[in-house]
């Protein structure tokens, strides 16, 4: 079994009253080494952090206790909301990310992260929509956790969602914004948001750019969301 560490950061504070926990947000860390990316989460100067450091080889660092609020999400939006960090965990996972040789997530990562992650959605109220990676919230600043990133596995083990492809198929600018800012994007830069889009249920094409797979998806993501949503009122 993968070793739980606590190793505590002291980059947190008081969520503040009336927050619940509703989202979970995954990162990768994009750092040379896990020894860099730890010292970081745990530097009062880098004012950064995050509920949990997963290695590669499964070991876990839990860093800030779920009842704070780590500093993980930065400037970010999710469906009208900018206070990310006050409502969400934020799950970090060593990889050196685009800038240092991305690659892709070793299974014992993955399955620790799965573990870890269900038991967070046991916790907390956190609706299926609501599982997001980092570029998902900051699309004009952030690509993480990336296009390698096995959302459909982790979708498949009841971890966030995963589309069919909608029999709908609109490719017009104004209309998939319109679908995009209902699952939860900031669509200021229409561009940035399609492509945070791909990274996520597109990987195979992430250019911010429409094209008829992508905007299936989307319409597919925004049924799908809508089925959950009449099955809970």
């Amino acid at each position: 079994m993968p070793e739980i560490i606590t190793d505590p950061s002291p980059n947190c504070d008081d969520r503040g009253p009336g927050f619940t926990v509703d989202m979970l947000v995954l990162h990768y860390t994009g750092m040379e080494t896990a020894a860099a990316a730890l010292e970081r989460l745990k530097d009062p100067k880098a004012e950064v952090s995050a509920h949990y450091l997963i290695d590669e080889d499964g070991n876990v660092h839990r860093l800030v206790d779920e009842r704070m609020r780590a500093w993980h999400a930065g400037v970010a939006h999710w469906r009208g909301r900018t206070d990310i960090n006050a409502r969400s965990i934020g799950i970090e996972l060593v990889n050196p990310g685009h800038e240092w040789g991305y690659r892709e997530f070793p299974e014992p990562q993955i399955r620790e992260l799965e573990a870890i992650c269900l038991g967070v959605l046991t916790r907390h109220p956190i609706p299926a929509r609501n599982v997001v990676g980092h570029s998902d919230v900051a699309p004009t600043r952030k690509t993480d956790p990336g296009e390698l990133f096995p959302w459909e596995r982790l979708a498949g083990t009841g971890i966030g969602l995963w589309p069919a492809a909608s029999d709908n198929l609109i490719m017009e600018q104004p209309v998939l914004a319109d679908a995009l800012t209902e699952i939860g994007y900031d669509v200021t830069d229409f561009s940035a948001a399609l492509k945070a889009f791909q990274r996520h249920f597109r990987p195979d094409r992430v250019t911010g750019r429409i094209d008829a797979e992508t905007a299936r998806r989307v319409f597919g993501l925004v049924e799908m969301i809508r089925r959950d949503d009449g099955a809970v009122s």
